[in-house]
């Protein structure tokens, strides 16, 4: 555990102000509602089984499409998105670019022959990114923060907003800790022309056997011309109507849509659950994230997408399904791309 891709725990004024945190109680952060990781009824044994016995469908048999643009001569000025599989994208508004939760190492593990990303969807790397002037990052996991990635962005980011405790692992990695802000749920972090608040989400944190060391949450971002929901992991909870009254309407809806079971339903969302999450934050549209890239659950790599597209259209949700590389304008009438039925 002391290899520097597992980061290092909070210390010093970082921890006190982690042990000060609202959301810190008995030795870790914790959940708005009482959260098992496992549900009652589940057995860890047949979960590890099953996990080392996946079937073959849970990764595509043929090469993922998608596609090749040029993110350095995209317009900063309107809102537009980039996704590039599992929980990564790209955002340009009001002048500025947003990079959130890159994994770009070709996998999501500590090793690189664990959890690899599918053919075709790890097409993009650092040397492709504008400069960025926020990176976000929602929580420690290694599926939103990548050992490798942050190793390559030192250096090129204007500032980091990121949940609380998170930047003792950027900072053990070389991040300047100037330029790191890390917030808790509610607080909030602006500049001239972009606004940050931490929010909750339903779900744990940990690159090691300590779990709760630093904070997991979702972000609303405001700017002159959007109001976007940056939805990290989350199982679902009264915490999605909570921030739509609070916080919403939202121009976009970006919420997880994949990775689920019926054995971790507390901490990740059904397909069906997604769907209903982007209604109460009053979305006008919804992106679901968190597929397409990496397969860390057993059923199915395009089950989910399938299974938010029938709930979408059951329950009139607008949904955006761009191909990973993709821009779009936010705000704009959705192009329904079914790419996945390869």
């Amino acid at each position: 555990m002391s290899l520097s891709i597992y980061g290092k725990l909070p210390t010093g004024e970082r921890l006190k102000r982690i042990k000060a945190s609202p959301n810190y109680k008995a030795g870790s952060f914790q959940n708005l509602s009482k959260t098992n990781a496992m549900a009652e009824d589940a057995s860890f044994f047949k979960t590890i089984r099953d996990f080392m016995h996946k079937p073959k469908s849970v990764t595509p048999d043929k090469v993922l499409p998608f596609v090749k643009t040029d993110l350095k001569s995209l317009s900063k000025e309107k809102t537009q998105l980039v996704w590039f599989g599992h929980s990564s994208y790209l955002i340009f508004t009001a002048g500025k670019t947003i990079l959130v939760d890159p994994v770009f190492s070709g996998h999501a593990a500590p090793f690189s022959f664990m959890i690899k990303a599918f053919k075709g969807s790890n097409e993009y790397g650092v040397q492709h990114l504008p400069k960025i002037d926020v990176l976000l990052l929602t929580h420690d996991h290694y599926d939103h923060l990548d050992h490798k990635t942050m190793l390559k962005l030192t250096g090129k980011v204007g500032k980091v907003v990121c949940s609380l405790g998170v930047g003792s692992h950027l900072e053990h990695w070389g991040m300047d800790k100037k330029l790191i802000h890390e917030l808790d749920w509610w607080e909030n972090y602006s500049d001239a022309s972009l606004s940050f608040t931490a929010a909750p989400g339903r779900h744990f944190s940990g690159r090691g056997l300590k779990r709760g060391q630093s904070l997991w949450s979702s972000f609303i971002l405001k700017t002159k011309d959007a109001n976007l929901f940056l939805g990290g992991d989350s199982g679902y909870d009264s915490h999605f109507k909570d921030i739509g009254k609070k916080f919403g309407p939202f121009d976009l809806a970006i919420l997880e849509a994949g990775q689920y079971n019926r054995s971790w339903p507390h901490i990740h969302m059904m397909p069906e659950e997604t769907v209903q999450a982007s209604l109460d934050l009053n979305a006008k549209q919804l992106l679901p994230v968190h597929w397409g890239k990496f397969s860390l659950a057993m059923h199915p790599w395009n089950e989910s997408i399938q299974r938010v597209q029938k709930k979408a259209k059951e329950l009139q949700v607008v949904l955006r399904t761009p191909l990973m590389g993709e821009a779009f304008m936010i705000g704009e009438p959705a192009q329904h791309h079914h790419w996945w039925e390869i």
